[in-house]
């Protein structure tokens, strides 16, 4: 039988084993050089932060005008409703373009070729700028109207290595920069003392027929081109029109009648014709290849339609419409009357038995394309005013042919919404602002009951005024 192993004496050194003071040495040892391990792997950490950091800053920095002091390599330029950012940026930079808007936009620099594409909410762009000089120039955005609505601002570029100009600019935004305040109340008087003012041409003029045929059937003959329209005063533009106006005649029918509109196309590019909000045979729908061939530049359609209800319509393109009809390719069409509310009361409004309209009139409303924001194709000082007597009763028709609803707002006067696209309303209703979105049709009964002259405007009102001047959607009504 093996004999156990005598237990070791504490006190006997044993050259395999380490006494506790070793031990100890050697923990210590370990958790020093853990210690050291785990700072230099903070300190790794932190100067990996400190470099993104700089790399940040150094980012802020050129964007902001940095740099030690010089112009910036890129500057930020926000796009909104209406507003530019001004900007600096040294000599051979760039510029980094956001949509912060909720509707397109673009930006271009005025005397040169610079510019972006068209840019939906919250897209951006880079623009180059090595082949600009130093110097000072404007941008805007070029979407018909947002000009005149603020969108311009100060671009300066500096040789590269000058600071930094950190002064603000304006860009039709008063809290972005210093602004001279007389000169503006000045320049916004003097527009609206130019109202009315006269310009060529007038649109929605009653179309007669060409002709009668045999059967009753009424012709009426549309030429689709490209004219000069001046839009306010001074301001001539290239609309796409039927025959030459903005927009363009007024076809009006009695219920029963028969109806041919013959259309000559005398455009660069081939058309159709929509009759919106009537009820038409599948030929006379107006959606070339599929209701019909495309109308070739030079070539002529007949569309037929029979009045078979009351309706307040329109007529425009649906082939390349997106370029046609903000650009001025759009008409109205009325067939019948519009039922009214006779001997009720509708909200405070008693209406007369008896009712006769002084005036029935179409307002079509836009706000894009080359005719930009305008009421019946004209931009203030150009738009025309409404003139009637005390106790007239007015019947207007509300037509939207423009990319984004409007909140027409008539000072004063209550309007009585009888129908929608055409359709009266079982349950009139009045109205202090009535929102025509696009495509929509309302029309409204006003009775011209005080004298003065009464402003009529859309109710988004960068569509009406800007820094410098009252423009665009907004006219007036003026009661004897």
């Amino acid at each position: 039988m093996d004999t156990p192993h005598e237990p070791v004496a504490a006190t006997q050194p044993d050259t395999d084993t380490p006494t506790d003071e070793a031990a100890s040495r050697r923990d210590a040892a370990f958790v020093i050089a853990i210690a050291v391990a785990l700072l230099a792997m903070v300190g790794a950490a932190v100067a990996v932060g400190l470099g993104w950091r700089a790399i940040d800053e150094s980012k802020a920095n050129a964007a902001a005008g940095g740099g030690g002091g010089g112009a910036a390599e890129q500057a930020m330029v926000n796009l909104a409703e209406y507003s530019i950012t001004p900007a600096t940026v040294g000599a051979g930079g760039s510029l980094h373009v956001m949509n912060g808007g909720a509707v397109t936009h673009n930006l271009y620099i005025e005397n040169t070729e610079l510019k972006t594409a068209d840019l939906q909410a919250a897209d951006d762009a880079e623009l180059d700028l090595a082949d600009l000089a130093p110097g000072t120039y404007t941008m805007f955005c070029n979407i018909t109207g947002h000009r005149d609505a603020g969108m311009e601002a100060t671009l300066t570029v500096t040789e590269a290595g000058a600071p930094a100009d950190t002064s603000s600019g304006g860009g039709g935004n008063v809290a972005g920069g210093e602004h001279d305040w007389a000169a503006m109340t000045s320049s916004m008087l003097e527009s609206m003392k130019q109202f009315p003012a006269e310009t060529e041409g007038v649109g929605n003029q009653p179309l007669e027929p060409t002709e009668v045929l045999a059967d009753g059937t009424k012709v009426f003959d549309l030429v689709a081109a490209i004219t000069k329209w001046e839009r306010e005063p001074g301001d001539i533009v290239d609309a796409w029109t039927y025959n030459g106006t903005v927009p363009g005649p007024m076809i009006r029918l009695a219920i029963g009648d028969k109806a041919q509109i013959r259309l000559k196309n005398e455009l660069p590019l081939g058309t159709d014709l929509h009759l919106h909000g009537l009820n038409v045979d599948n030929a006379s729908d107006g959606v070339a290849p599929y209701t019909q061939e495309l109308i070739e530049p030079g070539q002529s359609y007949t569309y037929e339609y029979t009045a078979d209800e009351q309706a307040v319509a329109m007529f425009h393109p649906h082939f390349h419409s997106q370029l046609s009809m903000p650009n001025g390719m759009f008409g109205t069409i009325i067939v019948g009357d519009v039922q009214l509310p006779l001997g009720r009361t509708v909200g405070l409004e008693q209406v007369p038995a008896d009712l006769k309209i002084s005036q029935e009139i179409p307002m079509v409303v836009n706000d894009s394309g080359v005719i930009g924001f305008s009421l019946n194709g004209k931009s203030f000082p150009g738009t025309a005013p409404l003139v009637g007597k005390v106790g007239d009763w007015v019947l207007i028709h509300y037509y939207n042919e423009g990319n984004m609803a409007h909140p027409m707002h008539m000072h004063q006067f209550d309007q009585i919404v009888v129908a929608k696209d055409g359709y009266p309303l079982d349950e009139p209703y009045t109205a202090d602002v009535v929102n025509v979105a696009p495509g929509e049709r309302y029309s409204v009964l006003v009775q011209l009951d005080k004298p003065g002259t009464w402003v009529w405007h859309c109710h988004i009102l960068p569509h009406v005024e800007n820094d410098q001047r009252m423009f665009g959607m907004v006219t007036a009504v003026v009661v004897s």
